[in-house]
C-alpha cells in the first residue's frame, strides 16, 4: 500500500512497500536482501518518492506495524522508540545465553539500545550475524583480558577541561554530549557515554570554549561525543557558531555514526544549517557493508551535496569485518555513498573487548589484499591509536623488501618484484 506521509518541515513523500502481506515468520524477512526496492516512475510535480530497504521495511511492519510513516521517518520517533530492555530484545531476538547473562546486568556495562531502523538490520537467529555482534551484548564484556584498561587511550589525563582533549599540539576533541542513538560495543569511550556525565550544558561547553579561544595553536576542533549529531539543530547550532567565533579556528569536524544507525536525522533543515559552518567536515563511522543501504546512502548524499566533505572510520573488528573481502565491500559502498575511506583503526584494547581484537598482522594483510585490488581512494590508512595517549600510528605492509647498493628492491601488489635507483643527492 501506498501512505502519503508529511516529514516536519520537509516536502510530502510516498512510502513504497511492495508487499501486501507481512511475512509469514520471522527468519523469512531478516535473511531478506539488502537490496533497494524499487520506485514507480513519477510525473511532474508529483509527490517526492522515500523508499524503504526491505529488510528494514519488513521487520517495521511486524513489530511496529501502528507506526505511521511520518513517525517512522521522524528521528525523535526513532529515538524514542529506541530498543533497550531485555523484554523487547526477547520479542524480537532467539538471544543466546551469553546475550541474556549480559543483558540481565544492571550496572558496570555499556548500556544497549539500538534504533529501530538499526534494529531492522539486526539477524533474529544468527548470534554470529556482524550487526547483531555489534550491538547486542554478550557476557564477554564483563571479561578484563590483560592489557585492557577503561581508558586506554589517556584521554582523562589529557583533558585540562572536562570533556575536551588536548593530545595534538594544533587540534582539540571536544565531546558535546555522551548520548548515542545507538550503543557500539566496542565503543573506545564506554566508560563515560550514556552515563549522563557529559551534558550539553553552556557552562560545561562554554568553559572548553574559553580553553579553546585562550589556545592561539589550536587550529582544528573534532567534534565528538557520544554522538553530536542526535542533538537538536539549535543546540548544534550553537555549538558551530561558538567555535566560529573563535578567530584562529580554521576547521570543524564532526564525528558521527548517524547516517548508519539514525539516517532520518540527516534532514533538509540540518543541512542548510551545517553548510553555514564551513569548512566542515565530517567523519562517518561505518562498521559493515550492511550498512550502506537505502536510508543512509540518502542521508550521506544529503550531507555531501551541502558541500560537506565526508571521509569514512570503521574498526577492525574481529567476525565482523576482518577479511579483505569484507573490507573491500564496505570500502567500495562508501565510496558509492561519496564517503573517502579515511582511517582503519585497530580495535583499542578497552575493557571486555579481547572478543572483538584480531592481531596487527590481519589488519595488515586486509590493507595488503586493498592495494592494488581496488582504487587508491578505496583504501584507509591503517592506524593504531596509540595506548597510553601516543595518539595515531600509520601501520603498512611493507614493499621495500631490501637494499641493493643504491638500488631499493621492491614488491608490487601482486608480489612481482622491481627496482628503483635511489641516487637523488640530498
Amino acid at each position: 500500500m501506498n501512505t502519503v506521509s508529511q516529514h516536519e518541515g520537509a516536502a510530502p513523500f510516498v512510502l513504497i512497500d511492495q508487499d501486501d502481506e507481512p511475512p509469514s515468520c520471522i527468519s523469512s524477512f531478516f535473511g531478506a536482501a539488502n537490496e533497494l526496492t524499487s520506485a514507480p516512475a513519477t510525473a511532474p510535480g508529483a509527490k517526492r518518492v522515500m523508499r524503504m530497504t526491505p529488510r528494514i521495511r519488513a521487520f517495521r511492519r511486524v513489530f511496529f506495524p501502528e507506526a505511521t510513516d511520518a513517525q517512522w521517518s521522524d528521528w525523535h520517533w526513532q529515538l524514542r522508540n529506541r530498543i533497550h530492555t531485555l523484554d523487547q530484545l526477547r520479542l524480537m531476538v532467539n538471544l543466546t545465553t551469553e546475550e541474556l547473562v549480559a543483558l540481565q546486568q544492571t550496572s558496570g556495562m555499556l548500556p544497549a539500545a539500538i534504533t529501530p531502523h538499526y534494529m531492522g538490520l539486526v539477524s533474529a537467529h544468527d548470534p554470529d550475524q556482524a550487526i547483531r555482534r555489534m550491538v547486542i551484548p554478550t557476557v564477554y564484556e564483563l571479561r578484563r583480558c590483560p592489557g585492557e584498561a577503561d581508558d586506554p587511550l589517556g584521554e582523562e589525563g589529557q583533558s585540562p577541561v572536562h570533556g575536551l582533549i588536548h593530545r595534538y599540539p594544533d587540534r582539540v576533541l571536544l565531546l558535546a554530549t555522551d548520548f548515542c542513538s545507538t550503543y557500539c560495543r566496542y565503543c573506545t569511550r564506554s566508560r563515560v557515554v550514556g552515563q549522563g556525565d557529559l551534558t550539553p550544558s553552556r557552562e560545561r561547553l562554554g568553559a572548553a570554549f574559553a580553553y579553546i579561544a585562550s589556545h592561539p595553536e589550536i587550529r582544528d576542533v573534532l567534534l565528538s561525543g557520544g554522538d553530536p549529531l542526535t542533538l537538536p539543530d539549535e543546540q548544534l547550532e550553537w555549538i558551530l557558531a561558538s567555535l566560529r567565533a573563535i578567530p584562529h579556528i580554521e576547521v570543524i569536524r564532526i564525528g558521527t555514526k548517524v547516517p548508519a544507525v539514525l539516517p532520518q536525522r540527516v534532514t533538509p533543515q540540518l543541512a542548510r544549517m551545517l553548510r553555514k559552518y564551513h569548512p566542515l567536515w565530517m567523519s562517518l563511522h561505518f562498521s559493515h557493508p550492511d550498512e550502506c543501504c537505502y536510508e543512509t546512502t540518502r542521508a550521506a548524499g544529503m550531507l555531501a551535496d551541502a558541500g560537506i566533505p565526508l571521509g569514512s572510520q570503521t574498526v577492525l573488528l574481529k567476525g565482523v569485518n576482518d577479511s579483505v573481502g569484507t573490507m573491500k565491500a564496505l570500502m567500495h559502498g562508501v565510496m558509492k555513498m561519496r564517503v573517502k575511506p579515511y582511517y582503519l583503526y585497530q580495535c583499542d584494547p578497552i575493557s571486555g573487548s579481547q572478543h572483538f581484537r584480531t592481531t596487527v598482522a590481519k589488519g595488515v594483510e586486509i590493507i595488503r589484499g586493498l592495494r592494488g585490488h581496488t582504487s587508491g581512494y578505496a583504501v584507509p590508512t591503517y592506524v593504531i591509536d596509540a595506548p597510553g595517549g601516543g595518539g595515531k600510528i600509520p601501520i603498512a605492509p611493507d614493499y621495500v623488501t631490501a637494499r641493493d647498493g643504491t638500488d631499493l628492491v621492491l614488491s608490487n601488489y601482486a608480489g612481482g618484484t622491481f627496482r628503483y635507483p635511489d641516487t637523488a643527492t640530498s
